[in-house]
């Protein structure tokens, strides 16, 4: 069997990594074990494999999850081999399309480190048994995460109701996903009443312009060519109002923290200054060529992008409004959602054990 990591990489193949999943017409119970259906046979695959170790392997290498059109200051010490200097190992970099790949790939052990993995695919891992750690908040991103309706439906926030019967392309077991769910509760919206389909965001942004699909949901730059076609339900502004938080998290195995945790708090240390630089503004103008260009952009596009971003130091991460205690609460809340929407079996009881911020406190003390 191939790598998962090689199998999982970035497709360009219109509906790669798709799995359809009509929900349309059935009864709430029928429909719920049809949306749900998807999404946990990733699970299950995640967790057949918790019990693979993930460590660093005998030739002092590791490998490490990102995505492409996903602009992040720690692109610039990945380019410049900054992390392999500190770690004092060779980093490997392999691309996703979702963070559901990820949670996938560091239970097989082909992956030790994921960056910026959202909460939801976090949180559907950890809620099937994967035993990961939340090592820091990545990147915060209310704006750069949404769906998308098409232009030719002519539906706002006012005429939303108008979606059901319509086709949506979502990722399941993302922060896309979880977005949906609430907002189409917000609109008061039956899932039953729509079509939904798996699709990757880059492929979902094919399909609306394609117009295969009514809606579409992603981030990144997919969510910006979905938008040349359509148009957002809701802002971030609007949608924090209605607590729909978007953040971003980086993630690894327990047993790889537990066995590398000087290792990991280097890393985490190399993108705390990488995020510094570009926040102050005194590394930016020298940054930002060297990231358009590893995140596949050019550099307009990765500027705002990017501007869209936030990315809380050290102290502000390990405060409560963090992971000092909301990242808990908030990912508890985002597994009820799941299991309402029937999406996944079960929550667990708490999430804070999901959640190490020993390697960040070694940076900050």
């Amino acid at each position: 069997m191939a790598p998962i990591h090689v199998q999982l990489q970035v497709s360009s193949r219109p509906n790669a990594c798709c799995v359809k999943a009509p929900i349309k017409g059935v009864g709430k119970r029928e429909e719920k074990m049809k949306f749900k259906t998807t999404l946990m046979s990733a699970v299950a695959g995640v967790a057949m494999m918790t019990g693979m170790q993930a460590s660093a392997d005998g030739h002092g290498e590791i490998t490490v999850g990102y995505f492409l059109e996903w602009p992040m200051p720690f692109q610039f010490a990945k380019v410049n081999g900054t992390y392999d200097e500190a770690l004092g190992v060779k980093v490997n970099w392999v691309s996703f399309d979702a963070g559901t790949a990820m949670s996938a790939a560091m239970a097989s052990g082909d992956v030790q480190i994921s960056v910026s993995q959202g909460v939801p695919p976090f949180v559907v891992a950890a809620s099937a048994g994967q035993d990961l750690q939340i090592l820091d908040v990545a990147v915060s991103y209310a704006e750069n995460d949404n769906c998308v309706v098409s232009s030719a439906l002519e539906i706002d926030k006012d005429s939303a109701g108008e979606l059901a019967g319509k086709k949506v392309a979502v990722p399941l077991g993302t922060a896309a996903h979880y977005g949906f769910l609430r907002q189409m509760d917000h609109f008061g919206i039956d899932l039953a009443a729509l079509e939904v389909v798996d699709m990757a965001p880059p492929d979902g942004a094919a399909a609306i312009a394609q117009g295969a699909v009514d809606m579409a949901c992603g981030w990144g730059g997919a969510l910006r060519r979905m938008k040349e076609h359509g148009n957002v339900l809701l802002t971030g502004a609007e949608k924090e109002e209605l607590g729909i938080l978007v953040f971003d998290v980086t993630s690894a195995p327990a047993s790889f923290v537990a066995e590398n945790a000087d290792m990991v708090a280097k890393f985490l240390q190399v993108t705390a200054e990488a995020n510094a630089a570009w926040n102050d503004g005194s590394g930016v103008a020298e940054m930002l060529p060297v990231i358009a260009k590893d995140a596949g952009m050019d550099e307009a596009a990765t500027k705002e992008t990017m501007d869209t971003f936030v990315f809380p130091g050290v102290e502000t991460q390990l405060s409560e409004a963090w992971l000092g205690g909301a990242a808990p609460a908030f990912m508890k809340g985002v597994a009820d959602v799941f299991v309402e929407s029937g999406s996944i079996d079960a929550a667990l009881d708490s999430y804070e054990g999901a959640v190490n911020t020993g390697p960040l406190e070694a940076i900050a003390n």
